[in-house]
């Protein structure tokens, strides 16, 4: 008798093992245990997205496929509590879209809709007008969660006013209260900015005219500017086939789009080709010739390793994803039309943050993770830049330790304060680590233990006092 059970093709798929394995269960858990002292200025919640496939994926996989997950710790008087929740997107595999698209795969028609992909909403979380909202990177619908409880509100749309999607890494201006957003589409030659209010109605929403169809990742903002970026890099469905996903078109430059806030036309920086994934802050400087917008950013260089034959069909995959950037600085003079573009350092770093309350102002300090020497995305440690000197300082975790992006919370100062990760180890135990960013080198000042494991995932961030 034949064996007629299906080949898994997800066998050497490293996203979904180890470190990366989904887990099942939502948990709610009180009173955790801490090793080491939460400091009482820690009022608030650390929230951190990630994919985490709510049902066994049937096809290839690719990360970014996972359902979206909430993993939230909250801070008060010492005290610490967690819990995890799926994202309640339209596309969850587990209310019965198990059929869904997924990036390796073929567009469907659903419910007279065309889907390109399973929109997971797993990306990057940002607090606005007192809620989450998860988004997802191919720019999608945005998600409201209870900051309280990780439960899902509703899709949000702005009053109904939102003309297209969200994408990840849109920005939240702590001083107005505005969100800046951007948003695009993998086959048409045009990008979109949009701009909220701090109560969530939609003030702004322009058009921008690209050269051909493009695949950005992140944008600046400032305090009167949105930076959009016009990268060589796109989405191709032959790409898709030979398990890329995306392909890089090495004769075109990188170009900045700096458009006003409040509307009107942009004005273009051309610069050396290259890729961005994820920006570390902007902001505006005057100087003797004008003003000058300043983006600083992690710049891609090669990963140097080889496709790995352990991964089988997912050698590619992990190629792309063996992230291997280093932190630069771009000046774009409103005046002149002149751009510079300036090298921090030269170690590699990438998932940087700063300080939220400072997003879209100057920033001293900014604080990134370090990889692990594999091709698997993981994180041995953090570092701290002064990014008018480039000096640095790192903290390393314990072997077989790996974190998250983490979270800056500042002290009453507001120039040092605490980092805020979660980790996760090769036995599958987690924890949050707390560490004092005046002194980089020394132990976590706590060390909260979760009731799970908590899967590595992308992005996080930190909302005060909910």
């Amino acid at each position: 008798m034949n064996d007629m059970t299906p080949i898994n093709p997800n066998k050497q798929n490293p996203y979904l093992k180890g470190l990366y394995a989904p887990v099942a269960e939502e948990v709610s858990a009180q009173n955790l245990e801490v090793v080491g002292e939460i400091p009482n200025s820690l009022h608030g919640g650390y929230f951190r997205n990630g994919p985490n496939p709510a049902s066994p994926p049937a096809g290839m996989h690719h990360w970014f496929d996972g359902d979206g997950m909430l993993h939230g710790v909250w801070f008060e008087n010492g005290n610490a509590r967690y819990r995890n929740r799926f994202v309640q997107t339209q596309d969850l595999s587990s209310g019965g879209a198990d059929g869904m698209p997924g990036i390796f795969e073929r567009s469907i028609d659903v419910a007279g809709r065309t889907v390109n992909y399973r929109d997971t909403a797993n990306t990057d979380v940002i607090y606005h007008n007192g809620k989450l909202l998860a988004l997802w990177y191919i720019s999608g619908k945005p998600v409201a969660v209870d900051p309280h409880t990780l439960e899902t509100i509703a899709i949000e749309n702005f009053g109904g006013k939102l003309p297209r999607n969200v994408s990840a890494h849109s920005k939240v201006d702590a001083v107005t209260g505005e969100l800046v957003f951007f948003d695009y589409a993998l086959y048409e030659p045009k990008m979109w900015t949009g701009t909220v209010s701090a109560d969530g109605a939609l003030t702004h929403f322009q058009e921008i005219a690209l050269p051909g169809p493009r695949l950005p990742h992140d944008m600046g903002m400032t305090e009167n500017y949105t930076i959009l970026h016009d990268l060589p890099v796109i989405f191709s469905e032959a790409a898709i086939r030979n398990r890329l996903w995306q392909i890089h078109v090495a004769d075109q430059p990188t170009r900045f789009a700096v458009v006003p806030r409040k509307g009107g036309e942009p004005k273009w920086f051309e610069f050396p080709t290259c890729y961005i994934y994820h920006v570390i802050n902007s902001w505006e400087e005057e100087t003797p010739n004008g003003t000058e917008v300043v983006m600083a950013a992690c710049k891609m260089v090669p990963n140097g390793f080889e496709p790995d034959p352990q991964y089988g069909p997912f050698a590619a995959m992990a190629d792309v994803l063996a992230l291997r950037a280093q932190p630069f600085i771009w000046r774009m003079n409103m005046q002149t039309g002149e751009g510079r573009e300036e090298q921090i350092d030269d170690a590699l770093s990438e998932f940087p943050v700063v300080d939220t309350l400072k997003a879209g102002r100057k920033t001293k300090h900014s604080y990134h993770v370090i990889f692990d020497d594999c091709i698997e995305q993981r994180f041995s440690g953090l570092v701290k830049y002064d990014l008018e000197t480039g000096k640095s300082e790192r903290h390393y975790f314990p072997k077989g330790v790996f974190g998250s992006e983490p979270v800056f919370v500042a002290n009453d100062d507001g120039e040092e304060g605490h980092l805020i990760t979660f980790t996760s180890d090769l036995a599958g135990k987690s924890e949050v680590h707390i560490i004092n960013t005046s002194d980089m080198s020394a132990e976590p000042v706590a060390k909260v233990k979760l009731p799970q494991r908590v899967p590595l995932g992308f992005h996080g961030t930190w909302a005060p006092a909910v």
